[in-house]
């Protein structure tokens, strides 16, 4: 097993404490958190936090959360598995889809048909950025990044990403860096799911 810090940066316990991990993975955090305090301790902070956020009276739970949590996971386990790492090029202005068919084409990269309205699977990760395929059904709601720039390749259907000041009508092959401290939300535009190359870069 990891050392306490790396368990903890997982982010497992957050998802623990929402109710969202599964009876086994239960049973291995609540045996974990019995012999080990630091585990223990940040359940308890984790827990405390919610509270206080809960009556502030803010209720509302970013719903990008839990997709993303499970993609780590997803992509935690395929590396356990023995996928090799693979370190897709930063998207920028000249990036084209076909840049990333490596990723797009393989057979394990498609979304379940059950899906609420927003799935990943994360093709790459390192210090510097994290990318994903992303399929989104509806939109997403309003965001602020301080830390990573969040950067967008249309692959499939069309979107608008929304921003205090502009609306970027996207369609495939479209490029769009979003840039720090910028509120911004994306809003489906097309009848199909629009399939994204998301990418977030450590600022």
């Amino acid at each position: 097993m990891k050392n306490a810090e790396e368990y903890i940066k997982t982010g497992i316990l957050e998802m623990y404490v929402l109710g969202l991990t599964s009876e086994e993975e239960n049973r291995e955090i609540a045996k974990i958190a019995d012999l080990n305090t630091e585990v223990r301790n940040e359940i308890e902070a984790i827990t405390n936090a919610l509270i206080k956020h809960a009556e502030s009276g803010v209720t509302a739970i970013d719903p990008t959360i839990k997709p993303m949590f499970m993609a780590t996971m997803d992509y935690t386990k395929r590396l356990e598995a023995g996928e090799a790492p693979t370190y897709p090029a930063i998207l920028n202005e000249n990036s084209k889809v076909a840049d990333y068919a490596a990723w797009l084409n393989r057979a394990d990269m498609v979304a379940p048909a059950d899906y609420d309205n927003l799935f990943v699977k994360i093709i790459g990760y390192d210090a510097k950025a994290t990318t994903a395929i992303t399929w989104i059904k509806e939109g997403t709601p309003y965001e602020t990044h301080k830390n990573e720039y969040e950067k967008f390749l249309i692959v499939e259907g069309s979107c608008d990403i929304v921003t205090d000041a502009k609306v970027y009508s996207l369609i495939p092959g479209d490029y769009l860096s979003i840039p720090l401290h910028v509120r911004h939300e994306v809003k489906i535009t097309s009848k199909i799911p629009c399939k994204i190359v998301l990418q977030r870069v450590a600022a």
